[in-house]
């Protein structure tokens, strides 16, 4: 096994951080999100954009009581990537046990 079958994308701990928690919640604000992952503002807005740029998540920018606010969901493609990521992991994991 090599390690070109792990996802790019996903080979982040804040990206991985991110579709963590996206998986538990219907659909996070970029706050909750900032919370979760002990981000910077800065640093969580890049990676959510390489999520979104590989279709792994949807981003909705609205406004709440005048205030901009941004919504994060993540797509069926974004499942099934982060499903197959850790049964990646729990594949090396059964290799180095194996040795």
């Amino acid at each position: 096994m090599d390690f070109k079958d792990l996802d790019p994308v996903l080979h982040s701990q804040l990206r991985l951080a991110i579709m963590n928690v996206l998986l538990s919640e219907k659909e996070a604000e970029f706050t909750l999100l900032k919370e979760r992952t002990n981000a910077t503002a800065g640093n969580l807005s890049v990676q959510i954009n390489k999520l979104r740029d590989a279709a792994y998540i949807e981003v909705v920018k609205q406004f709440r009581d005048n205030y901009p606010q941004t919504l994060c969901k993540i797509t069926p493609a974004g499942k099934k990537a982060f499903e197959d990521y850790v049964h990646a992991i729990q594949a090396y994991l059964k290799v180095g046990k194996s040795k």
